[in-house]
């Protein structure tokens, strides 16, 4: 089987190609679309599309090509805006520019095997798309389709326009149909039982596979049909009630969320996912006006279906039928949830309904408002049939114990280490143990998952942030004081300044010989960085400047590196802005024309050493106080002129500011 990511791994879009889309891109008039914006100084500003907000810190700068809003603090360029808000890929959002600029999209050259691949890809939704086609018409337009499927989906509720929304249709009785309109439309016959539409008779003979079944068509984030859900009418008898696409270069079960297409926004909108099971529960519930909502198709949670939901949201709500095998099938998937960062609740639908049926029932409101009340913590509500399913059973209750701590020592980013002791203590209640005894336990379980990585030869960055880092410092190094180690914090302003004027001034003239960025690169050239992704993006802008290239803030944010184009927006892009209208206040300032790079370049530079030469000054005072007589002389060497250097630069700035 070949996965999603292979099929598209090549051709990729030219450099070229990527250059002509960027020149031509105009922020304000693809954001424009989408905020209302007004223009502020030099900038734009309007209300946040990725949260509610009423007073406006969304800030676009179209002399800079990014945005960034002050209140999330979501930020990027018109690239990654399109992916964040209309949840397009990288190359999707390309191709969307492509397009809108009229820039013709050249590709790299494929491997024989690639151009197989793509064009098998190509056929797939074609076929798909035409049969998508026929189903709707038959459902709509033909007296048996009619008869038989829509009047049934209308006695479920269903609207017609929820059934166009959602393109569903009919496959006729008739044993080859479609089959036959595939061919008369001249679709490769190879390729067609691929599709799982049609089967193979007799070896020759093809029949139509989804015969008197309606049909769901199954969509991918840009809305191409990637498969079917097929159904029977009625109750099954012997027949499978569902059956669905078999698994080709197109549709891969476990990374499918159906109607994800449709829920992306609401999703976003609404900062949380609602996963149910059935393609039906999806259309009653939009039907509704509960659009953040995908289904599972029935399968078990996986990563991958987990990551879809994270690309919109940390928050995830299972909605699950109430029966005993409805919480089993809601209980699978909770620690890959948890490894996911995803914070997970769930709530049971009453009686023998299930979330089609009850929302038909109870209406819209009084379902958002039963969701709203019956949310279960995930883990509370796993430990507590685990723990009635244990009884008086000892061995079975140190299982629980155990298999809990395990569950627990997975919820391991810093940013949720609240969250982790609050499940820590409210199990240790439910369980009658003891508080400390669980924390050593979920501890043990955390040691022994890194000691495993660790023991496979995997350089994975574990998820201990600062706090984190800082604690095992002091572990590691009795004589170190938080203190001190918080010291090296106080660098980050000084090497984010020096940073953004090499990224907004690198490239002009510093004097006859050299550019900013030479001047930079010979004044930092005894000095480190203590921020690791700092100084990543300082090596990285020497490098590509060796090369020849002209690095920027702006070719910084079309890195497909997440990470690297916030960064780069974070120390770029500030709140506030010099009012040109000091100039009409003050005769002679010049705000607007005036150019203060050199000032601003030196100013930064010298802070910069100034704040790196006063960290250097006190290790070195302490090293002077634990020093053998032998070491004192050179150490009160290194002293001197550590001052010296100190005196001079507080001399070109013309004030101590560093105490």
């Amino acid at each position: 089987m070949i996965s999603n990511r292979s099929i598209f791994a090549g051709p990729m879009i030219t450099p070229h190609t990527i250059e002509q889309i960027k020149s031509r891109i105009d922020i304000i008039d693809v954001i424009g679309e989408q905020v209302k914006l007004k223009k502020r100084g030099a900038n734009y500003l309007g209300l946040c599309p990725f949260h509610n907000e009423k007073t406006p810190s969304f800030t676009v700068s179209p002399a800079k090509e990014l945005y960034k809003c002050f209140g999330c603090g979501k930020s990027g360029n018109t690239i990654t805006f399109l992916m964040e808000h209309d949840k397009l890929s990288y190359v999707e959002a390309l191709r969307w520019l492509a397009n809108r600029y009229n820039v013709e999209v050249e590709e790299t050259e494929s491997t024989p095997e690639q151009k197989i691949q793509q064009q098998a890809a190509e056929s797939l939704y074609a076929i798909n798309h035409f049969a998508a086609g026929f189903f709707s018409e038959h459902l709509f337009e033909h007296s048996e389709g009619q008869t038989v499927a829509l009047s049934y989906l209308k006695e479920r509720g269903f609207r017609e326009d929820i059934i166009h929304k959602f393109q569903l249709g009919y496959n006729p009785s008739g044993r080859d149909e479609l089959a036959r309109a595939l061919l008369q439309n001249q679709f490769n016959k190879d390729l067609l039982p691929k599709t799982g539409l049609v089967a193979i008779r007799n070896e020759t003979d093809l029949i139509d596979n989804y015969r008197g079944r309606i049909i769901f068509p199954i969509h991918n984030n840009t809305g191409k049909i990637i498969g079917f859900g097929a159904r029977v009418i009625g109750k099954a008898d012997k027949a499978p009630k569902y059956i669905n696409t078999p698994e080709n270069e197109l549709y891969s079960k476990s990374k499918v969320l159906y109607g994800s297409y449709f829920a992306r926004l609401a999703i976003d909108k609404a900062d949380e996912c609602l996963l149910v099971e059935g393609y039906t529960d999806v259309i009653s519930l939009h039907q509704a006006g509960i659009e953040n909502v995908v289904a599972s198709g029935g399968t078990s949670l996986t990563t991958d279906q987990l990551r879809i939901i994270k690309k919109y949201t940390n928050h995830l709500t299972i909605i699950y039928d109430g029966d005993a095998a409805g919480v089993k099938a809601a209980l699978r998937g909770l620690d890959m949830a948890l490894e996911e960062g995803l914070d997970v609740k769930l709530v049971l639908i009453p009686g023998n309904e299930d979330p089609d049926s009850y929302v038909n029932k109870v209406g819209a409101t009084a379902f958002r408002e039963f969701v709203a009340a019956s949310k279960k913590d995930f883990i509370l509500f796993q430990l507590e049939v685990m723990l009635r399913e244990a009884g008086g059973d000892l061995t079975r209750k140190n299982e629980v114990v155990n298999q809990v701590a395990e569950t627990i020592s997975k919820i391991n980013r810093a940013e949720d280490f609240t969250r982790q002791q609050e499940y820590i203590r409210q199990s240790a209640a439910l369980m009658k143990i003891d508080e400390g005894g669980l924390t050593n336990l979920v501890n043990k379980f955390r040691r022994d998952k890194i000691s495993k990585e660790e023991n496979a030869g995997r350089n994975k960055k574990l998820p201990f942030e600062e706090a984190a880092w800082l604690q095992e410092q002091v572990v590691q190094s009795p004589d170190t004081s938080i203190d001190n180690l918080l010291l090296l914090n106080q660098d980050e302003p000084y090497e984010r300044n020096v940073l953004r004027v090499l990224l907004e001034y690198g490239l002009k003239t510093w004097d006859e010989q050299r550019t900013v960025a030479d001047y930079i690169f010979e004044e930092l050239e005894q000095f480190q960085f203590n921020n690791p992704a700092l100084e990543s993006l300082y090596h990285t802008y020497r490098e590509q400047y060796a090369k020849g290239m002209e690095p920027d803030s702006k070719s910084f944010l079309y890195q497909e590196d997440e990470q690297v184009r916030n960064l780069v927006v974070n120390i770029t892009v500030t709140q506030f802005e010099l009012s040109p209208n000091w100039d009409q206040k003050i005769e002679g300032l010049n705000i607007a024309g005036r150019d203060t790079s050199h000032e601003d370049v030196l100013m930064s530079v010298n802070y910069f050493k100034l704040r790196k030469i006063k960290r250097m000054f006190d290790e070195n005072q302490r090293d002077l106080e634990h020093a053998p007589p032998d070491k004192q002389v050179q150490l009160m060497e290194i002293h001197m002129h550590l001052k010296e250097m100190e005196k001079e630069l507080t001399r070109q700035l013309g004030t101590v500011i560093l105490k």
